[in-house]
């Protein structure tokens, strides 16, 4: 059955409880990938990264850093989602294939570079909101194409960052920000919860 996106959104559940022994295939881990990297970020700068945690020996490490969370083995493959820092220092090339595809202009991604450059160097407190940004649009993405295909997830902000960036080699300029959990949803799961009432969270003016 083909689902609209509202179906999508208002069916997605955070999923604790997996089918164990069901892996995914990597081109299902590249799919969800890819549409998660359709996310939207500042000036394009596309600053995450993805680590896709499949095998038995690199799931009992991560989920020794993520306090002994048991649907890190159930599920089929625990992402690890990391923003980047200082990626203003890369956007240039991030930019090419827009210009090349005549997407956007020279001009027009020059103007972007220098206004990254203005506001990102040497702003620890921007890089790291930006970081944080980016990498939490590209795991809901993730999570909502999960729900398309079929698929359970559950983000998981419980873990020790350090330990992550240490079992999984990551980069001074890579911080870890979420971790999401992906697979066949058991049974033995919550529906979604309800949400508050629009009057308490909602302001037009």
């Amino acid at each position: 059955m083909i689902q609209t996106i509202q179906n999508v959104i208002e069916s997605r559940a955070s999923v604790n409880n997996f089918q164990t022994g069901r892996p995914l295939g990597n081109e299902v881990i590249a799919s969800l990938v890819s549409q998660a990297t359709q996310a939207p970020s500042a000036y394009n700068m596309q600053n995450w990264r993805f680590i896709a945690v499949q095998s038995e020996d690199a799931k009992a490490r991560l989920k020794s850093a993520a306090f002994g969370q048991q649907k890190i083995m159930d599920a089929s493959v625990a992402f690890i989602i990391c923003g980047t820092l200082a990626a203003h220092t890369q956007l240039a090339n991030v930019l090419k294939p827009s210009v090349e595809a005549d997407i956007m202009k020279q001009a027009t991604a020059n103007a972007w570079v220098a206004q990254a450059s203005a506001s990102h160097e040497g702003n620890s407190v921007l890089q790291r909101d930006e970081a944080m940004r980016s990498a939490s649009l590209a795991a809901m993405t993730l999570m909502l194409a999960a729900q398309g295909m079929g698929l359970g997830s559950c983000p998981m902000s419980g873990f020790d960052a350090t330990q992550v960036a240490r079992e999984f080699g990551l980069a001074a300029t890579e911080l870890p920000v979420v971790i999401v959990a992906v697979g066949y949803p058991a049974i033995e799961n919550s529906p979604q919860k309800v949400r508050k009432a629009l009057p308490e969270v909602l302001s037009i003016v």
